[in-house]
């Protein structure tokens, strides 16, 4: 053993997810070659933008390009780059997607089916460990462009028991990957079998893929391109089929599942450029994770630039979309620096946008249940958009879909244009409902009236959606109200008889009203007379611009400081427990009874009591006063 080698161990979760991963994908084994390969491409792309600004990167050798070797008699493949390359701690660091981090939430996915296991790790990128599939054993040998030869890195491992790492001589920059192939996966180890997987996965690849000529079915040493190199996105649409774009979109997004859809566009004009953009059927499991780098690959005349990180090429809220733009018009030098704000880069940002938006407005037009589909993986995504992008906001507003008191079901398949076409007669407003829950946006007392009056209610349970009616405020010129916010006016849908008995309620209940606000004092803005409630004593009222109690509390506990409001109390004088505390004549009990009163409407709006155990004692004690 060199003196230098280390042996180092993988992390639990690791070696976890490898055995998963390797039992799960065995049906779709040939996909390691395409995310070896794949990973090749992305080292030549990166050390193509790098070496924009230092060309001695190329260290004489500027033909970039990937190998494919093979040894029948030894059952190894072999898969060199001679691109980037890495240092050893970016080998540690870097090396395929598992070792990095969220791997154990995504484990807490996983769920022992091994057909649903299968679709997760494809959503997770199976990247580098795929090897693994097919060999039992992997050597990595890399040296990092501009480095010394004696900067050479090799790491080993066999999938078990963790894995050596040490530092060699290199003379060459990039990447070599020897698989030892396990003994039933050896036929694999075939020119022929190679070649075909190489055309059926990776053959739309930018990038020449090279294999050694055969002749009376022997090597040579004589290298030729086996894939076709094209940059797909420069091909007429009427020249690609649908294999082909399906399997280009593999590449680009490192998934294994086929897009949902996807939008060719060749833009001319003021601004040339091309885009090929693909929304995918599955999110992945860092969607929402802050951290996580999503985003189009641009080009500048077919030379790989950067990946959109910074969310320059595309909106944050358009983070799902994958694929590329290809511009004539930016240097080749362009830098992250000049990609700010330049105009070139916010065309084609606004031309990309419009696009995805009519693709998606098609296919909600065209085929509902894939429209389905999108939504349940990227609709709250979608929501974001409304507060992100006001050019598009009305637009964006048309694709939103959400339940409703309609039928009460959790599934989100209901449009505001549908909304507005059932709305009653004299209705003028889009009523909604926010709560933590789907659950309790269904039983909130504030829905009482408006399912008595058979008025359809939004209920809005995603955490988003506070953020989304804060810039969504009407829809084609229908104003959004929420049910539980505000003064409620029915009256335009309340006949003469309905209104005077309405007042007649207030009119006999100002005396409580008057004496459960001196009951409650400080606690509360104003109590009043309630036109939502039906069946419940009691209910809160948030003013219009205040936050819902559920989304405050959330905002508390991440350690933001919140204005201290004061909730405006609703009562039903109608109610029995109304008639209860009419009927009470000491003052003491009186006050107990609405200050139950005041947290129960607070722990149905899904509010956090200040004072939990004084509310169980007050109970208890008017419980047992009434026995």
């Amino acid at each position: 053993m060199s003196e230098n080698k280390e042996n180092l161990q993988f992390q639990t979760e690791v070696n976890q997810l490898l055995h998963l991963m390797i039992h799960s994908l065995y049906s779709n084994k040939e996909i390691f070659l395409r995310e070896l390969i794949s990973n090749g491409s992305d080292a030549c792309d990166k050390l193509r933008f790098e070496a924009i600004g230092n060309e001695g990167l190329y260290e004489n050798d500027s033909d970039l390009h990937i190998e494919v070797d093979y040894d029948s008699e030894a059952g190894t493949i072999t898969v060199r780059d001679n691109g980037i390359g890495m240092t050893r701690d970016e080998v540690i660091s870097n090396i395929g997607t598992i070792a990095r981090s969220g791997t154990k939430d995504f484990l807490s996915k996983l769920t022992g089916d091994q057909i649903k296991d299968a679709h997760l790790i494809g959503q997770f990128g199976v990247g580098f460990y795929s090897a693994f599939i097919v060999a039992d054993k992997v050597t990595l040998t890399t040296r990092k462009a501009g480095m010394q030869a004696s900067e050479g890195v090799r790491w080993e491992s066999d999938a078990q028991s963790g894995y050596t790492l040490e530092m060699m001589d290199k003379p060459a920059r990039g990447t070599e990957i020897v698989l030892h192939l396990k003994e039933d996966e050896k036929l694999l180890a075939d020119g022929w079998r190679l070649r075909s997987i190489i055309r059926q996965y990776s053959d739309h690849i930018p990038l020449p893929i090279k294999m050694r000529k055969t002749e009376e079915g022997k090597q040579t040493d004589e290298w030729e391109v086996v894939n076709k190199a094209n940059a797909l996105w420069t091909m007429p649409k009427s020249e690609i089929s649908d294999e082909q774009y399906q399997e280009f979109y593999k590449y680009v997004s490192h998934d294994w599942e086929d897009a949902l859809a996807w939008s060719h566009n060749r833009v001319e004009g003021k601004y040339e450029y091309t885009s090929l953009l693909y929304i995918p059927s599955k999110a992945p499991f860092d969607l929402f994770d802050r951290d996580s780098h999503h985003g189009l690959k641009l080009y500048v005349q077919r030379v790989f630039i950067m990946e959109d990180k910074e969310y320059k090429l595309m909106p944050r809220y358009m983070r799902f979309v994958r694929g590329v733009l290809d511009s004539n018009d930016l240097p080749l030098n362009v830098s992250r620096e000049i990609l700010q704000g330049n105009k070139i880069i916010e065309n084609m940002k606004n031309g990309s946008v419009k696009k995805v938006l009519g693709l998606l407005e098609s296919i909600a037009a065209d085929n509902a249940d894939k429209y389905a589909t999108f939504w349940k993986e990227f609709g709250k995504v979608l929501k974001e958009g409304p507060g992100e992008d006001f050019a598009n906001r009305e637009q964006i507003a048309k694709l939103l879909r959400f339940s409703s008191t309609l039928d009460d079901s959790a599934e989100q398949k209901v449009a505001l244009a549908d909304y507005i076409a059932r709305m009653k007669e004299g209705q003028d407003k889009i009523y909604y409902i926010t709560a933590d829950t789907h659950t309790a946006a269904k039983n909130s007392p504030h829905l009482e009236v408006f399912r008595k009056r058979g008025i359809e209610v939004l209920l809005l349970s995603d955490r988003v959606d506070e953020w989304l009616v804060q810039h969504l405020m009407e829809f084609e010129g229908k104003s959004l109200q929420s049910v539980a916010k505000g003064d409620l006016d029915l009256s335009k849908m309340e006949t003469e008889e309905e209104k005077q008995e309405q007042e007649k309620i207030e009119q006999e209940a100002k005396n409580i009203v008057e004496h459960i606000k001196q009951a409650l004092g400080e606690k509360v803005e104003e109590v009043r007379v309630s036109h939502r409630l039906t069946n419940s004593p009691a209910c809160i009222v948030l003013n219009n611009q205040d936050m819902a109690l559920y989304m405050q509390q959330l905002l508390k506990q991440a350690g933001h400081d919140m204005p201290t409001t004061k909730p405006i109390l609703e009562v039903n004088p109608t109610h029995p427990l109304l008639a209860r505390m009419q009927a009470e004549t000491d003052d003491e009990r009186f006050a107990e009874w609405s200050s139950v009163l005041l947290d129960q409407a607070i722990l149905a709006e899904g509010g956090q009591l200040e004072d939990p155990a004084g509310f169980v004692n007050r109970l208890n004690r008017l419980m047992l006063a009434l026995t």
